[in-house]
């Protein structure tokens, strides 16, 4: 499956964006689904994950009761909603997703999107 990522931008603190990551070359309800970051000079970090179906999310501590992870298996999409964005939101967004795992950490996630940017400023 491909994945391509997109909606990043330049934000304000306390503002919102939605990022979408759409899926191609391959059956989209069949994978779970990832979202994580990655600030320059730091490790990449989970954000949000969703199940195939859609039944069950989790987020990060950082993010939670901020950031909604759902997704739309007609569409083919993942999404991402940030509200209340912080400075230290800013990072490369990258949606992944995999048949198995629902794992917080990356190394089980077999594909990944190219990322997109998320800048806000203070």
């Amino acid at each position: 499956v491909q994945l391509q990522a997109y909606g990043g931008g330049l934000v304000q603190t306390g503002g919102s964006l939605r990022l979408s990551c759409a899926a191609s070359g391959g059956t989209f309800s069949r994978y779970n689904m990832g979202w994580f970051r990655q600030a320059p000079g730091k490790e990449r970090e989970f954000v949000a994950r969703i199940t195939r179906s859609g039944s069950t999310q989790y987020s990060a501590d950082s993010v939670k009761g901020r950031f909604t992870i759902s997704r739309d298996n007609a569409k083919n999409t993942v999404y991402l909603q940030m509200n209340s964005l912080k400075p230290e939101d800013t990072a490369v967004y990258y949606c992944a997703a995999d048949p198995r795992s629902i794992a917080t950490y990356a190394a089980p996630y077999d594909y990944w999107g190219q990322g997109t940017l998320v800048t806000v400023s203070s």
